[in-house]
């Protein structure tokens, strides 16, 4: 397997773990989740199907952000995509509230009296819960946990790659320009010391003695000063 292709197996994941999960949220408001069965003394008893969409009526809207955000999972990077993880993580944790708390504690009468909008005089005999879209709804709330978490982790995992491929690249530079600014000055230094050089030997051939800090002319032969 390429790179190229890890990467985008990588990123698929977290994009088909927010596709099941959209898929489970937006399947459970469509299922009924507590059946209500009342009376009002004046007529037969009634009964309610309560649906995720009325029981839990966040599911809808949370199932089309968790749409949304593999739209937006394409076109974040870097710290974009973990401020977008860290929200796929709030809605999972919002999403799950309300079918943790229907498993563990049922659903009350007045709730689902309310809910049901019976009228004032109606008594509610019986409150049936289905355990099936609070399974389905936890079940899309752990995939998008998870695409959060798998997102937050490859994020954190690019940005190492990215940091070890560029740290090369920056040393390479680094003596790259130690190398250049060495030529440099080298060159600087022969070429003053080819200056000074020609200096010397123009001084002697104009009669001067280059070591002499005042400058007196010597006499053509060289012994001495000139007269």
């Amino acid at each position: 397997m390429t790179e190229g292709s890890g990467r985008r197996g990588s990123a698929a994941v977290p994009v088909a773990l927010l596709i099941v999960a959209a898929a489970c949220l937006w399947g459970a408001s469509r299922m009924t989740w507590v059946r209500v069965a009342s009376s009002d003394g004046l007529g037969e008893s009634r009964t309610d199907d309560l649906l995720g969409s009325t029981w839990a009526a966040a599911t809808t809207p949370l199932a089309l952000v968790l749409l949304a955000a593999v739209a937006a999972s394409f076109a974040v990077r870097g710290w974009a995509s973990r401020v977008l993880a860290v929200l796929i993580a709030v809605v999972a944790v919002a999403a799950a509230i309300p079918a943790v708390r229907l498993l563990t504690a049922g659903a009350s009468d007045t709730e689902a009296a309310a809910l049901a909008e019976l009228p004032a005089r109606a008594q509610v005999s019986m409150t049936d819960v289905s355990v099936l879209p609070a399974i389905v709804t936890l079940i899309g709330a752990l995939c998008a946990f998870a695409a959060a978490v798998v997102s937050i982790r490859k994020s954190f995992a690019s940005q190492v790659l990215s940091s070890k491929y560029d740290a090369p690249a920056v040393r390479r530079d680094e003596v790259a320009r130690r190398a250049r600014s060495s030529s440099a000055g080298d060159a600087a230094q022969d070429e003053g010391e080819d200056l000074t050089e020609r200096m010397m030997w123009d001084a002697l051939d104009a009669g001067e003695d280059p070591t002499d800090e005042s400058g007196t002319p010597r006499s053509s032969d060289g012994h001495g000063p000139l007269r």
